[in-house]
């Protein structure tokens, strides 16, 4: 089965937007991957909503958005408006979750739940079978370059039984640490796609790096 590679925008040169999206244009990246952060749910802030409208006329790859924002509820219509194509919550952050997927899914989104990393699977049990993708953090959400929570395998094979029992066609995907030495093992566990930012754009080239990600086979 083939997998995706979302990379990260958040660990571009931002200063270089347009070519750092050209670059992700021309590679084999599946998704444009955007950390929205507001500085209360996480410790940082990262884009608004004119810069997000500047990366979607630049992108030819559907983004990949991932809200790190208290009550996301709030600003879904504004997402879609702005080009999301997946839109990601945290369940940690979102008091009436089935609502907020809802609301993403009536906004013409595909909708996926977060999971920080010291959220146990079993609270996905009655909102699995309305997701497209379950997003594992495997490093504290907030920061790039972090190094990858070894638990975390242990956390996708338990997260992949549930998907098989309710919603088989609902994908993993993983954010945090991610690199071509432990791509393999995240395979073998169950991730279907990958959000890669450090070890994309810190690589002396990064759309051969994606490449090799892209077609890696364990």
């Amino acid at each position: 089965m083939n997998h995706y590679i979302s990379p990260s925008i958040l660990n571009a040169d931002l200063g270089n937007l347009q070519s750092q999206i050209e670059l992700v244009n021309s590679s084999k990246a599946d998704w444009l991957h955007l950390d929205i952060m507001d500085g209360v749910f996480v410790p940082n802030i990262t884009f608004g909503f004119p810069v997000i409208s500047h990366i979607k006329a630049l992108s030819k790859k559907p983004l990949d958005v991932h809200l790190m924002i208290v009550e996301p509820e709030r600003y879904i219509d504004e997402f879609h408006k702005f080009g999301a194509s997946i839109l990601t919550v945290h369940y940690e952050a979102s008091r009436h979750l089935h609502r907020t997927i809802q609301l993403i899914h009536n906004s013409g989104m595909k909708a996926g739940v977060a999971l920080n990393p010291h959220s146990p699977v079993h609270l996905l049990e009655d909102i699995i079978q309305d997701l497209e993708l379950v997003l594992i953090m495997t490093v504290n959400p907030g920061f790039g370059g972090q190094k990858f929570i070894e638990n975390s395998y242990n956390k996708i094979q338990k997260l992949k039984e549930l998907i098989l029992r309710k919603n088989p066609n609902c994908l993993i995907e993983v954010d945090g640490g991610v690199s071509l030495e432990n791509m393999g093992k995240l395979l073998e566990a169950g991730v279907d796609a990958f959000v890669a930012g450090t070890s994309v754009f810190k690589s002396k080239d990064p759309v051969e790096t994606i490449r090799l990600m892209k077609e890696f086979r364990p």
